[in-house]
């Protein structure tokens, strides 16, 4: 009986309503990123800070940097959090730090998760510019000095849903992402 109730309780928390027989899909603005020197696609839907969900149009869920662990960084230490790379002085996509392979409930990643922590990334005066496409790409500017880093307590939810010839979520399909 208590096995039943569990499996009743986790497949009722976060399930989805049938597809609707008319207008059963939605609009949102999907967003091309940098993942391992490919392009990826993603969804902005909640913001810890008031600010930049403002600017992303997103939900502002302040709750979201509770999810960030206590204290420095250590080697080791498992969060649902990872990292993703804003270049401030420099317009280009988001770099991401892991993405889902194979997409949908067939991945197999265990490094992916759909929260965030901004960590914004800084051409130094002098360097040249150039479009990151990688967390390698970005650590590698770092240690020749081109880049500095500065990670921030905001946190995003926004989730990979297409990873172009890799797959799409079931049902994403893509018109024209915003860059």
């Amino acid at each position: 009986m208590a096995l039943a109730s569990l499996s009743f309780l986790l497949l009722g928390a976060c399930s989805t309503a049938p597809p609707l027989a008319c207008n059963g899909h939605a609009e949102i603005p999907v967003l091309s990123g940098w993942f391992e020197g490919e392009e990826v696609f993603y969804i902005t839907t909640d913001v810890s800070h008031a600010d930049v969900a403002e600017a992303k149009g997103a939900n502002f869920a302040p709750r979201l940097a509770d999810a960030l662990p206590a204290g420095l960084p250590l080697p080791g230490r498992r969060s649902s959090v990872d990292k993703v790379y804003a270049v401030t002085n420099f317009k280009q996509e988001s770099i991401f730090a892991s993405a889902p392979y194979p997409m949908g409930s067939a991945s197999r990643d265990t490094a992916y998760s759909p929260l965030w922590q901004m960590v914004k990334v800084t051409w130094a005066a002098g360097k040249t510019p150039q479009t990151l496409k990688s967390e390698e790409s970005v650590l590698a500017a770092v240690d020749s000095g081109a880049v500095t880093l500065e990670a921030t307590r905001v946190v995003l939810n926004c989730p990979i849903v297409h990873r172009g010839a890799k797959g799409a979520l079931p049902g994403v399909s893509l018109a024209q992402p915003v860059r």
